[in-house]
């Protein structure tokens, strides 16, 4: 069976988490996870431009075939989600870029398709991740929503590629 590498990206302005596993068959494997951080002085170009830079090297390291990011929900700052949004293009800019595939997946499918449920919480999300990665030391919240991105991307292929959850 074919190894595929896939990287979950979590958007965000202030910290872009991401999270990397292989899918032999029906077994997930962790291989990283971190988060990238910009610092509120920056300018809003700059961050951007920082992200998408970081983003890249994680890719030209780690070599992912695939890229699953999380799509954005709206809420009631519009500033905050245009931002969102800014640093949510870098999230798709940096793979695109490099030539991988992307899918995209709601919050509630990452949540139904690690969980069980839409609406858990991010503790559950944690609980499970480190009982399907026993050996995972999640970096933090954002990373830990990486990993459970691209474990969704992971369930989501074809039959004989998807691990059992």
């Amino acid at each position: 069976m074919k190894k595929i590498r896939i990287i979950g990206i979590d958007p965000g302005l202030v910290k872009m988490g991401w999270g990397i596993i292989d899918c032999v068959g029906n077994r997930i494997t962790h291989v990283a996870n971190n988060v990238i951080k910009t610092q509120s002085t920056m300018a809003l170009a700059d961050r951007l431009v920082f992200l998408e830079s970081e983003l890249g090297k994680v890719i030209e390291l780690y070599a992912p075939e695939q890229a699953a990011i999380e799509q954005t929900f709206v809420n009631q700052d519009g500033v905050a989600t245009l931002k969102l949004g800014q640093a949510r293009a870098m999230a798709l800019f940096a793979p695109a870029s490099r030539g991988l595939s992307i899918v995209e997946y709601a919050p509630n499918t990452v949540k139904k398709t690690i969980v069980g449920k839409g609406h858990a919480d991010k503790i559950q999300v944690q609980h499970m991740l480190k009982m399907l990665l026993p050996k995972v030391t999640l970096t933090n919240a954002d990373s830990a929503d990486a990993l459970a991105i691209a474990i969704t991307a992971a369930y989501h292929q074809k039959p004989h590629t998807a691990p059992a959850l």
